[in-house]
């Protein structure tokens, strides 16, 4: 629904209405009541502390993929706070910084008095030798990339039922050279005889290298023996478990109020619709904005499915002309994004009004767009981690923001929508930009050129899904470039425009590579473009990976 949204990467939309900040600093620190409504504390949950690392989201994704609740907070959090959370377990994420800097990012030291199991991973058990009396100085060879781990404590509870060698990931320039009283070495590498430590007394474990990645194979086991052996978790975070829980404080949140929701028919603000109907019924209003830029039969499925399928409250603005008209003229890319964002937002806020008086607006923020970046000077993970940020909304906004999906991420979403008996149409369609297909029309919009796109891209999408290939991509699109070429149909000399396959492969839409369609598949989406629709007489193929190029053309 956002028209900002780049690359199908979901941004929270932003309009002009007022959103309580009584749980955002000044300075934006991420603080527990400012997550998941107030917060909840969760009967098992393991803390991450965020020290800067690129891939601290992906240790939050593993921990929850053992069916246990995972939260991010930064890395100076007090211990008191991560306390008052009662966690089975902490977890110090890995970081750039050097512990020994005058600027590096430390935690709380009464965090090792707290009496929760803790493992620290790559910069995190370096903070346990800095932090607790050992010493870490600057390797003399950096380890980045595979190596081979040998354990040489198999009673350590880290690695149970693990083979004595482990191939592993490290990603460092620092080591350990001395551990900390109560401390013992249990793993060693060719360059590290501290690869791996614990104090067992304390329950204090520490890894130089990253169990989360996949280059590291057994990664998963050994996290999960932390957090089910160590910490003695069960398996209580269910998709069943978190309806109840999310209608119930939806409903605390919400009262007797009404909700107003963008609805795009995309998965994010389809499963927050079916949600928030769940909990407040008949007090949830949606509303769709037909831009004339959305795929084929868009509008009609969007109406089918919540309007007269699960009876939600839709109210469908079609604004198809008023978007042509201002689009009229306009081929900078930038421009066509910025026109078409301006007049979302000025037909948006009249369909609000239109609504009726209502308290609350809903969106379907994910947890990655909440987390925010750790404020460490040449950090790269904040500059990798701002792309999702929510930032600040404007001060003047009217209603109060109620944020379902903030908990979750994209995975946790869809099995979240299957959950609420949505179709896997909607669960599993892949991303698509905001501004619709203004992205994938390059040059002057026309309403012509959006009909010859929007068949030629229904064919490509259908084609994909008889090879049942379209779930297993990233993307899969058409493009209409501006360029037309000869061509012969029908023994008629025709001069017509062309149309390019774009088919990715991604696990984030950061970075992309091109998916390897099956020739004969190729051959029928090119055959069936050219024969039925009319505009079209060449077809290419973009063989583009992100980088150098982005997913989408515009």
């Amino acid at each position: 629904m956002n028209p900002w949204s780049a690359d199908g990467i979901h941004v929270p939309i932003r309009i002009a209405v007022a959103a309580s900040t009584k749980n955002r600093s000044p300075t934006g620190p991420l603080r527990p009541d400012n997550l998941c409504f107030e917060f909840p504390i969760m009967n098992e949950q393991i803390v991450i502390l965020d020290f800067g690392s690129q891939y601290t989201q992906v240790i939050a994704r593993r921990v929850r993929e053992a069916s246990v609740y995972s939260i991010i907070l930064r890395y100076d959090t007090p211990a008191e706070e991560i306390r008052r959370l009662a966690p089975k377990g902490i977890i110090l994420s890995g970081g750039p910084s050097s512990v020994y800097a005058a600027d590096a990012p430390l935690p709380d030291k009464a965090i090792f008095k707290l009496g929760i199991p803790i493992l620290g991973i790559c910069y995190g058990v370096q903070i346990f030798a800095h932090s607790l009396g050992g010493r870490v100085e600057k390797g003399q060879h950096r380890e980045y990339g595979k190596a081979t781990l040998t354990v040489r404590d198999g009673s350590c509870p880290l690695f149970r039922k693990l083979p004595k060698s482990l191939q592993v990931w490290n990603s460092h320039g620092d080591k350990l050279t001395r551990i900390p009283t109560g401390f013992k070495p249990v793993a060693t590498t060719d360059n590290s005889e501290f690869a791996a430590i614990e104090d067992r007394k304390r329950h204090l474990y520490g890894i130089q290298f990253h169990p989360e990645v996949v280059h590291t194979p057994r990664g998963r086991d050994l996290l999960n023996n932390f957090i089910q052996g160590i910490c003695g978790c069960g398996r209580s975070w269910t998709m069943r478990h978190y309806v109840d829980q999310a209608v119930e404080e939806i409903r605390k949140q919400v009262g007797k109020d009404r909700v107003i929701l963008g609805l795009s028919g995309g998965v994010d603000s389809s499963v927050a619709a079916a949600l928030l109907h769940k909990a407040v019924g008949d007090q949830l209003t949606c509303i769709f904005v037909n831009n004339g830029l959305l795929r084929a039969r868009e509008e009609d499925v969007v109406q089918e499915v919540f309007g007269r399928h699960f009876k939600i409250r839709l109210q469908y603005e079609n604004a198809t002309g008023l978007f042509l008209k201002k689009l009229k003229g306009i081929t900078d890319p930038e421009r066509k994004r910025k026109i078409i964002g301006k007049t979302f937002i000025d037909v948006f806020q009249t369909a609000t009004k239109r609504a009726g008086a209502a308290k609350f607006l809903a969106q379907g923020t994910l947890y990655p767009d909440v987390i925010e970046s750790v404020p460490i000077a040449g950090n790269p993970a904040a500059m990798i981690k701002s792309h999702h940020n929510v930032g600040g909304l404007p001060k003047n906004m009217k209603f109060k923001l109620v944020e379902p999906l903030k908990c979750l991420f994209k995975d946790e979403v869809r099995q979240l929508g299957l959950e609420l008996g949505l179709p896997k149409e909607i669960v599993y369609r892949q991303p698509f930009p905001g501004p619709g297909l203004a992205v994938r029309c390059l040059g002057e919009i026309t309403s012509d050129k959006l009909r010859i796109l929007r068949r030629a891209d229904a064919i490509v999408v259908e084609e994909m899904k008889a090879a049942d290939l379209y779930y297993k991509t990233w993307q899969t699109f058409a493009v209409l470039l501006p360029v037309r070429s000869v061509g012969v149909q029908g023994d008629e000399r025709t001069y017509d425009y062309t149309i390019a396959i774009r088919a990715v492969e991604s696990q984030d839409g950061m970075t992309a590579d091109w998916v390897r369609v099956p020739y004969d598949l190729l051959e029928r989406i090119s055959l069936r473009i050219t024969n039925e629709v009319r505009g079209l007489n060449r077809v290419v193929l973009d063989l583009t990976s992100k980088p150098p190029g982005t997913i989408e053309w515009e």
